[in-house]
């Protein structure tokens, strides 16, 4: 049975625009694609959609206008302007009178494109099963409430410690029984890690573990916004506050009153605002731009970065009062190089999770391609690997993915690390004998050959014009065999 794909809006008067995104957007979600306003409303009426990804400059409507007439009515529908724009107050008069879940600046990147696409529809999945519990909650008898809960609970149950996949002697266990100790205990935590090694997913799991479970939870990328943007997201503003702010906007500090906020990104914000930021955080006030009434809030605040932020302190680029007071326990995720025990059970729940998402049966991954894949460094971490399980899982003809499914770079990576041989130019620039160097070299073309081919000798020794014999001499010399490849046996 084939599972049903989130449904996504595209809305723009340039044809050559939307066939783009559709095709970006089209291997993940059901995409539908409008030239105008009048188009894309029809579209709403008439079909299940999810998220919209409307561009702002358009003849017939701007974007903006569209999505204002869009929040009204379908509010449930994840609203994202794609601009040309730069200047902050009109981003800033984009968000908040049409609601806007997040703003795409032109020229854009295709992963940008599907990780906003997934978040939005991530959201609105969240907004959906909200409101049916609660309405439940409401309707239910006393009697039956109980077990609305307790469903309820199983929802919460995905942002806790156990979602955060891995083995039995993962380096992530001290780390996730420190963030459990520390959960109930109201102080900031400040959480570091390379890109895509899950420091929102952390976050989200210290929250849902606390007694703040039943309030918000918002998190908020705080490198991607400017100052001025990011100050009315955060702190909210007046009506008529600056040029574009049409309608009065809460800020998500507000909103969150009694939960959670995450500031990701803390490491970029610019030291004007980290001044804002620290007054917000000794006095637990907020006071919403162009207005004079401050308003006090409970909110824990968490934060996280690719940063070393003790080293920007250091070099006056971070305030340390500040840091110091986002910095009652830190907690550093390590990359997937060296998590490498974890990789099977976390590459098992992508594929599951991805093979329910496209409709695609899936049952594992060959040897061969857990030993690539355990044996690459994956400095993407998560996010690169998910791609990777993705590409496997689109193109694979059977239910078992293998090694000749990889990226190229994979398995040159893989091959690479367990021949110990050498990229190419690091070949170059290294020291030694000739004659080594260009052994290690040539292990490093064997290897991928032989991956590349699924170990077929002979289609091997073909592609490198050598005899079979010859071949087999080289194999012999330099230890190569299927049975050890990648450093582990299967």
């Amino acid at each position: 049975m084939t599972a049903t794909r989130a449904g996504i809006l595209v809305v723009d008067d340039e044809p050559r625009s939307v066939e783009v995104i559709a095709r970006v957007l089209g291997e993940d979600f059901d995409v539908h694609t409008a030239l105008g306003a009048a188009e894309a409303l029809k579209i709403l009426e008439n079909e299940w959609i999810q998220a919209i990804f409307c561009d702002q400059r358009m003849a017939e409507r701007s974007g903006v206008d569209l999505l204002t007439e869009v929040r009204a009515r379908w509010p449930e529908v994840v609203r994202i302007i794609v601009t040309g724009y730069t200047d902050p107050t009109d981003m800033i008069g984009a968000i908040n009178d049409a609601g806007i879940y997040q703003f795409i600046t032109k020229p854009w990147h295709p992963d940008q494109l599907l990780l906003a696409a997934q978040g939005a529809t991530r959201l609105y999945q969240l907004q959906r099963d909200h409101d049916r519990l609660s309405l439940e909650l409401k309707l239910a008898a006393p009697a039956a409430q109980a077990r609305v809960l307790e469903r309820h609970e199983k929802v919460l149950a995905n942002f806790h410690f156990d979602t955060l996949v891995r083995a039995p002697d993962s380096p992530l266990n001290e780390i996730c029984r420190q963030a459990a100790q520390v959960a109930t205990f109201d102080i900031p935590v400040l959480i570091l890690g390379e890109t895509g090694t899950g420091k929102e997913l952390l976050a989200r799991a210290i929250h849902y573990s606390s007694l703040r479970s039943e309030q918000p939870f918002f998190a908020v990328n705080c490198g991607a916004i400017p100052d001025e943007l990011l100050e009315s997201e955060l702190f909210g503003h007046k009506k008529g506050a600056f040029t574009g702010a049409h309608t009065q906007r809460i800020g998500l500090l507000d909103q969150a009153d009694g939960g959670t906020v995450l500031l990701d990104e803390i490491g970029d914000i610019t030291p004007a605002f980290q001044v804002k930021l620290l007054r917000f955080l000794q006095e637990g006030e907020i006071r919403p731009v162009g207005s004079n009434e401050v308003r006090r809030v409970n909110v824990r605040v968490l934060a996280a970065t690719h940063r070393e932020l003790a080293c920007e302190v250091r070099a006056g680029r971070f305030r340390e009062d500040l840091y110091y007071r986002l910095t009652a326990l830190t907690l550093t995720l390590p990359p997937l190089r060296e998590r490498r025990g974890d990789l099977r059970a976390l590459t098992q729940r992508l594929l599951d999770h991805l093979s329910a998402t496209h409709g695609k049966r899936a049952k594992g991954f060959t040897a061969e391609a857990l030993g690539c894949i355990e044996a690459y460094d994956w400095p993407g971490n998560v996010r690169e690997l998910q791609n990777e399980v993705t590409r496997m899982l689109v193109l694979a003809g059977g239910e078992h993915l293998g090694a000749d499914l990889l990226s190229p770079h994979v398995v040159h990576g893989a091959a690479a690390a367990s021949a110990k041989a050498m990229p190419f130019e690091t070949a170059i620039r290294d020291s030694g004998p000739l004659k080594d160097r260009i052994e290690r070299m040539e292990a490093l073309i064997l290897m991928e050959t032989l991956v590349r081919c699924r170990w077929n000798k002979s289609r091997a020794a073909e592609e490198l014009g050598l005899s079979r014999v010859g071949l087999r001499a080289k194999l012999e010399r330099y230890g190569i065999a299927r049975e050890g490849a990648f450093g582990r046996s299967h």
